[in-house]
Order: C-alpha cells, then structure tokens, then sequence
C-alpha cells in the first residue's frame, strides 16, 4: 500500500454545482455580456460588503483600481501614498493612472500602512491614500481617515483579499472615498474573474460606468473617453452563488487559524488587532530572523518534504522591482519581505490537513532552530 502524502495546495478555489448551474442559466438565456446579472450582483455585494454604498462591477480587480483612481480625479503627477509590500497591481493602478506612487513602511504586526509613515509622507502634490488591507486584515482605517481628512486627501481602499473584514465593527470599504475588491480565483470568493468598485458617492460611481464601458451610459453617447472593462452575465452569476457562500467559508477560514494559532511553534503567528476582524485570504506567519534564501529553504522543505503548500507574498518590495525601481528606506517592507510565508487557510481543508500543516511546520521550524 502506497504512503505517498496528498499534496495541500496553498489555495483552492471552490466551484460547485450552484456555480455551473448558473452558469448554463445564463448561456441558456442568450444575454452572456453585461446585463441583469451583473446588475443583481452589484446590489447584492453591496448590501452584503459595502454597507449599502453603489458598486459597480468591473473585469478584474486591477480594473476596478484603475478606473477607481480616475473617477477620483486622479491626474498626471498627483501623489498618491501607497504602501510597497504589497502586491503590484496596487502601485500600478495609480501609475497607469498618470499620478505617482509614494511608497510608504507598514506595521510589523498587521503588515498594512504605518500611519505615521503616511503622514510623513503627505506633500503639497498628495491627493490620495490608498491602504491594502493586506492577507485580510484592515488597516488602521480610523487614524487614516483623520489624516485624509486633515489634509484633504481621498482614500481609496485596496480591499482585493478582504471581504467581509471590519475594522472598529465596520465593513472595510465603508471608509474611504471608494474601494476595490478583486474576484480573482484565489480570493476569498471568485467570479472566475473580476472586480467590484464601491463608491462614497454617486458621482464616483456614475464615473466608474463611464468608464468601464468606453464613456457611455446610454449606447452610442459617449461622454468621456473611456475603456472596455464591463463583467460579463456569466462571471456575474458565479459571482452571485459565490457570494451566497462566503459567510460560512470566512468562519471556516477563522476556525483554521485559531487552530493554527494554538498549535504552530517556532514562527511568527498573525497578530490580530482587538478592534479587527480578520479573514484571513492568507495565514500568514514570520520565521523570525530568516533571510530570504532561509525562508525560502523552510518552504522548499515544506513543499518538497512535507507535501504542504506555501508562497510568499511578496518577496520584493514593490519599490525595489524594475517597474519602479525608487531608492527607499523601508525597513519593515524589508523585513518582512525577508520573513513572511503563507500557509494554506482555504475552507477545503480537512482536519487531517490541519493537522499535517502544523506538523510539517513545528518540524522544520525545529531542524532549523
């Protein structure tokens, strides 16, 4: 009989049968492109994650980023204060955009934007925040808020791995001027692809359906010059069903981190701040005092040994790739691009799999003390 271990991928997306149902539910229908499902899903998600603010639906992510910074009024040369570990797509929205990343040191605990960095990094040219609430734990939105609000500054919430977190008791993307949510299949829910736009008001979001849809409300008259960024009806109704699910698998995803939390050794578990909820879109720990090439050896262990998916979000600093390449001195970013490693958390987990991940875990982080 054959011992060889299954491996534990470090994410997995579920599509179930209420997914490919809805699918065919709209294949059926003839209307596959942007239309009434698109429209169902926008006031679902808002009145399940945006606290009843307008959404609009977009593409990806990285879409609803960029056309978010437009409908804000970003133009070129505009600062906008954004943190560098982070994933790209954050910085990028505000270059392609026209304006400037200022990049900014985070917390060492919750690994989101250090407040008195972003204060001390507002100029003359700032007009924007955007903080990433990072693996699914806010930011510090309350102190953030004071300073846009001080210096008269938007903020523009990165909520891509973050759904359904609060922050004081309040849903991320109730913060700020608008937020964005990615729907990308790792995400805490998917529609195959895509991204939601949740705006303070309704001028933004009127903005936002300009754009994504080459400047026009009303077919053919085009207002502003604009961009082909709709979801389609099919991405909508998986998106729908998805949605319906994500309560249960955010408890789910808890669970398994205190679970983590109470029996892994030997690393850096997640801080949770007292007035936060965490979702946890990655259980992400330290290996204190790791270099990278240390780190990286205990996740080829885990992997290769051990058969435990890991990865490493993010190894280089934002500010350190060739896009911007920009000489800073972050040493958090740093840090924690040296040290943190990301477990598998994902609601497919059995309680053999838990078990075998913080096995697999205390044991390296043994051989290696």
């Amino acid at each position: 009989m054959s011992t060889e271990l299954d491996f534990i991928p470090p994410a997995k997306p579920i599509i179930g049968t209420e997914e490919r149902e809805a699918v065919d539910r709209v294949l059926a229908s003839g209307m596959v492109a942007q239309g009434p499902e698109a429209a169902a899903f926008e006031q679902e998600f808002s009145a399940a994650l945006v606290g009843g603010r307008e959404v609009v639906a977009v593409n990806s992510g990285t879409s609803g980023q960029h056309l978010g910074m437009l409908a804000l009024g970003l133009k070129p040369g505009d600062e906008v204060i954004v943190p560098s570990f982070t994933f790209a797509a954050t910085a990028n929205s505000v270059a392609v955009s026209g304006g400037v990343p200022v990049f900014v040191d985070v917390d060492p605990e919750t690994f989101t934007l250090d407040p008195a960095a972003v204060e001390a990094a507002v100029t003359e040219r700032t007009v924007g925040i955007q903080p990433v609430h990072l693996y699914g734990h806010p930011a510090s939105m309350d102190q953030l808020v004071e300073i846009a609000q001080r210096h008269g500054l938007w903020l523009f919430e990165d909520a891509a791995q973050a759904h359904g977190a609060t922050w004081n008791g309040a849903q991320v993307g109730t913060f700020g001027d608008a937020v964005m949510y990615s729907l990308y299949p790792t995400k805490n829910m998917t529609s195959g692809e895509g991204g939601m736009v949740g705006c303070a008001s309704s001028e933004t979001a009127r903005q936002v359906r300009l754009l994504r849809n080459q400047g026009m409300e009303k077919q053919y008259a085009n207002e502003v010059a604009g961009y082909n960024n709709r979801m389609t009806d099919i991405h909508a109704a998986i998106g729908r069903v998805q949605l319906g699910k994500l309560p249960a698998w955010t408890a789910t995803r808890q669970a398994n981190a205190a679970f983590f939390d109470a029996h892994l050794e030997g690393v850096v578990t997640p801080v949770v701040r007292e007035n936060a909820s965490h979702v946890y879109h990655q259980y992400t720990v330290r290996i204190e005092g790791a270099t990278a090439a240390e780190r990286d050896a205990f996740a080829t262990a885990l992997r290769e040994e051990h058969k435990v998916g890991c990865g490493v979000y993010y190894p280089t600093p934002v500010h350190r790739l060739e896009t911007f390449q920009i000489d800073l001195d972050l040493p958090v970013t740093e840090l924690l691009a040296r040290e943190v490693l990301s477990l598998p958390v994902h609601p497919s987990l059995s309680e053999l799999d838990r078990e075998r991940i913080v096995a697999a875990v205390n044991t390296v982080a043994k051989a290696g003390a």
